[in-house]
């Protein structure tokens, strides 16, 4: 656990770093731009955190119910919340036919656990519980505020290097020693977004191994999660599922999702959110 935490920080660390190095580049080291970098930064992450669930459950369409909708469902996720020590977090369904999950809000008191109609048909329910278990997870790591800092920043960083590629382009008035170089500028402007979202999807699949871990703990064995895991893995591929790509990353498994195999392994799975399922299969199954 303390190995992933430690990876989160310094992940996350690297993406301030980052967008505070570009807008002092763009603002020619001035401590101004700095302060602007950082100010971008501080605004999209404050409207992530406050409206993440709304703008995650409005992605997916669904809706949040009371007990009586589907006891069952309801009852289940009472249960693991108790017994994880947890609040009881709001529970919603999805009308999507895409087996899958996600959990979204600002903390656990303010959670919101959501399974898809395509799940809640088509698993049993040892699977179910432990996708649930999973999400649940999610919400007692804060992994929700964890993910929508790490997109917040890369989306700050994309837009900054945006505004530089123009600075660059319109900078030929400025005295040569204060115009940056327009070939840096272009370099940055084209390299920052592709290492901010590196950083960001490392971010997001060490907390989903995370989850795995502590669904497992919870439940006492990882064998639920893993054939849950593989069950969705081959019904995902047969039911689209459409989703903001922003919210992709809040699901169990990538709904928008094209990588089927190992191999399609290596610089691909750099820029995806989830780990390859083969290799939490396989951690679960070692469990």
């Amino acid at each position: 656990m303390f190995k992933n935490t430690f990876k989160t920080t310094v992940l996350l660390a690297a993406l301030g770093g980052l967008i505070v190095a570009i807008a002092g580049m763009l603002g020619g080291g001035s401590s101004g731009s700095f302060t602007i970098g950082v100010g971008i930064a501080l605004v999209m992450v404050g409207g992530s955190y406050w409206f993440s669930d709304r703008l995650a459950l409005s992605s997916a369409k669904a809706t949040v119910i009371e007990r009586h909708e589907a006891p069952q469902f309801y009852d289940m996720v009472a249960s693991l919340a108790q017994r994880a020590n947890m609040p009881m977090p709001r529970v919603a369904i999805s009308p999507s036919e895409q087996p899958n999950a996600f959990a979204t809000g600002r903390g656990p008191r303010n959670a919101v656990v959501c399974a898809t109609k395509g799940l809640l048909d088509s698993m049993p329910p040892l699977e179910v519980e432990a996708v649930m278990a999973h999400e649940l997870m999610h919400v007692k790591h804060r992994d929700i505020l964890i993910g929508s800092v790490a997109a917040a920043i890369a989306t700050a960083i994309s837009y900054i290097a945006q505004m530089a590629m123009f600075a660059s382009m319109f900078a030929g008035g400025r005295d040569d020693e204060d115009r940056p170089n327009p070939i840096a500028m272009l370099l940055m402007s084209l390299l920052a977004p592709i290492a901010a979202s590196l950083i960001q999807m490392a971010v997001s699949r060490s907390r989903e191994f995370e989850a795995d871990r502590g669904a497992a703990e919870l439940l006492g064995t990882g064998h639920g999660l893993a054939d849950a895991l593989e069950r969705i893995e081959v019904l995902a591929a047969r039911r689209p599922m459409m989703v903001t790509p922003a919210q992709a990353q809040a699901y169990i498994h990538n709904p928008l999702s094209e990588l089927r195999g190992g191999r399609n392994a290596g610089m691909a799975r750099l820029f995806s959110t989830h780990p390859a399922t083969e290799e939490r299969i396989a951690r679960l199954r070692a469990m």
